[in-house]
């Protein structure tokens, strides 16, 4: 069976799953109870002018091939077919490259909410930017999709403009957990973060869950960015641990599993979906061969639906999408096809996305009052196999 039908997915039917979506023109939202993505959002032909899509998230610097041009990619090319099929209703895309910064995330965010024009942001695409931009963009009532920031709190701090398009580390966690315990049969681990908001508390997640289980649990603490970890090695090796688990993004995760390869270390490494690139594997050279990377989405689209996706996306960009590319696309299409139902304000928009299910490429996507996806989540296992990152299991 094909992994589209191993993704998580939720259907909330009120009524049939036709799409009914109002013309551009109408003043009035009609009433629908699911829209549906194909290519684009709806086949309606005009619409207020002037409108436009945002992006936030790393553009430049180290980690914008995973958590940046990845996802920008899927919404550009989502706005680019409605602007194809929609000649008298052109959206616009505005980048806000943060490079991943929470630091630089707040003064993004003024300039993002300060251009009217902009009504609706895909991202931001980091927890830690999350959380500095989105009391930003929620005094301002400008709608955010994030399809790469996962850490839990974030949908518990009462924003309104909040969704969240995959599963969030309160699944990704207990679920690594478990395949620590149960599939690789860990009796001793070593949990290592990277003190961000994603690592630490994704980490957090998986030493709990591991002494819930009766594992050991060695914490040889939080590494910094400078790939040199002589220290965080030589607890490591002293441990003699079954399986390395790494909290934090692929830049690290690499020389990090190099290095422990390099002094001797034979246990398993692991990590999560900030490491799901094949950065990790450049970076970690043979060390890369073994390691398991889960993710609440798949690294490659392979399913026979998503093959046309696949190939519009390869033929704009040159390669083929990774990971969260086409969650980023369906997050587009899901503005889109609030303003084709005749939405054009920031307010009506939110409520459309907060109260519309919408049937993309990848699962129907149906959000809580929090902002959650409502649903069982599936976690993915990948594992790395002849320097190549392959599906290995789900949760």
């Amino acid at each position: 069976m094909g992994h589209r039908s191993r993704r998580f997915s939720i259907v909330i039917l009120v009524g049939a799953l036709t799409l009914v979506v109002a013309s551009c023109s109408s003043s009035k939202k009609t009433t629908t109870n699911t829209t549906t993505g194909s290519g684009t959002a709806t086949n309606s032909k005009s619409c207020k002018s002037g409108l436009t899509l945002g992006f936030f998230g790393a553009l430049t610097g180290s980690n914008s091939p995973q958590l940046g041009i990845n996802e920008a990619q899927g919404e550009q090319l989502a706005i680019d077919q409605f602007n194809a099929s929609h000649s008298a209703c052109h959206i616009g895309y505005t980048p806000f490259d943060s490079q991943g910064d929470p630091a630089q995330a707040p003064a993004l965010a003024t300039n993002a909410v300060g251009e009217a024009n902009v009504v609706g942001v895909i991202g931001p695409a980091f927890s830690g930017e999350s959380k500095a931009a989105d009391p930003i963009f929620n005094q301002a009532g400008l709608p955010t999709i994030t399809v790469s920031a996962t850490n839990t709190q974030l949908s518990q701090m009462g924003w309104t403009i909040f969704h969240r398009a995959v599963a969030n580390d309160d699944a990704q966690g207990p679920a690594d957990a478990n395949f620590i315990a149960n599939t690789l049969h860990a009796k001793s681990v070593a949990v290592i973060d990277d003190a961000s908001a994603y690592g630490k508390g994704l980490a957090d997640i998986v030493r709990a869950n591991l002494k819930d289980a009766g594992v050991t649990v060695t914490s040889p603490g939080s590494i910094d960015l400078s790939h040199n970890y002589p220290a965080t090695v030589n607890a490591v090796k002293a441990a003699n641990v079954d399986v390395v688990f790494y909290g934090g993004y692929y830049t690290e995760a690499g020389p990090l599993a190099l290095q422990l390869k390099n002094a001797g270390v034979t246990a398993t490494f692991m990590s999560g979906d900030g490491s799901l690139a094949q950065g990790f594997v450049q970076g970690a050279g043979d060390a890369a061969n073994g390691a398991y990377l889960s993710a609440p989405a798949v690294f490659a689209l392979t399913a026979t639906a998503d093959k046309t996706f696949v190939s519009q996306y390869t033929a704009k960009w040159g390669g083929p999408p990774q990971l969260y590319s086409g969650e980023a696309y369906d997050a587009t299409n899901q503005f889109l096809a609030a303003i084709s139902a005749g939405n054009y304000t920031r307010p009506t928009i939110n409520h459309y996305i907060s109260t519309v299910p919408y049937k993309g490429l990848l699962k129907t996507y149906s959000y809580g009052a929090t902002g959650e996806l409502v649903g069982t989540p599936i976690i993915f296992f990948h594992k790395v196999v002849n320097d190549q990152i392959t599906l290995f299991s789900q949760s």
